[in-house]
């Protein structure tokens, strides 16, 4: 996953799979869109306005966390 924000722009972009083709683009909230491969599988999204809707587009924090099963299996 890659996140990037363009402050020319003022767009934050979020890739989850990167080099596959768009076939569909839908803007599903205003300032919202996403985008999926051929199979509607969600592949990014970009935030128009970014500055306006995120309170610090320079911090990104990640964190994964663990399902109730995975830790069972340990």
């Amino acid at each position: 996953m890659k996140i990037y924000y363009d402050s020319k722009t003022d767009t934050l972009t979020v890739i989850f799979v990167e080099n596959i083709q768009v076939a569909e683009s839908d803007e599903d909230k205003p300032g919202v869109i996403l985008d999926y491969d051929q199979e509607g599988n969600l592949i990014s999204l970009e935030i128009l306005d970014a500055s306006r809707r995120i309170t610090d587009t320079r911090k990104i924090e990640f964190e994964t966390i663990e399902s109730p099963k995975e830790t069972q299996l340990r």
